[in-house]
């Protein structure tokens, strides 16, 4: 099957450079961060008889270096529209925050392959504990790959704390 611009991303990946920058009640707070992020193709899927899509699913699990505790689990699907070349990614985290981001996929002169996809509160559902207390208001993530290097970036800006805040992580991972 071809898997378009996700073909890249399909298997384990691990990293241990990661910085998560959250926000704190008095300030900011950064975390570097191990991950893994399995990628798992499960083929295509056709809607409304005129959309073809070939889909990943995917799960990460992001750990404290500090500690070992896990801080964040994230499960979701990444789709290519075979017809509009259109990237969708779908994800929930257990907080109760689902979101769905649009955007493309393109390739440089180095055989990077970038995937850019974001979401606005239109694509973004929230349980009503985090839409009063930690509201997302939008999501934006960069995932880049070659060979078997896969590095992203990512912001997710809340209200929080009485305040809005630019939540980032990146990191550089690696295919098992």
């Amino acid at each position: 099957m071809n898997y378009g611009p996700l073909e890249g991303l399909i298997g384990n990946w691990t990293g241990n450079s990661g910085m998560d920058v959250a926000p704190e009640p008095d300030g900011t707070d950064h975390e570097p961060y191990r991950e893994t992020l399995l990628f798992d193709p499960i083929g295509d899927v056709d809607n409304a008889e005129t959309q073809e899509l070939m889909v990943l699913r995917y799960h990460q699990s992001v750990f404290k270096l500090s500690n070992g505790e896990m801080f964040h689990n994230e499960s979701g699907y990444l789709s290519w529209d075979v017809h509009s070349n259109a990237i969708i990614q779908s994800f929930s985290i257990p907080r109760g925050v689902s979101v769905v981001a649009q955007g493309t996929a393109r390739a440089d002169e180095d055989r990077w392959t970038h995937i850019d996809v974001s979401a606005d509160p239109s694509t973004i559902s929230q349980a009503d504990f985090m839409r009063d207390h930690a509201r997302t208001l939008a999501f934006s993530r960069r995932i880049s790959v070659r060979d078997n290097e896969l590095r992203y970036s990512q912001t997710t800006s809340l209200h929080i704390y009485d305040r809005d805040f630019e939540h980032t992580d990146e990191n550089t991972l690696t295919r098992m």
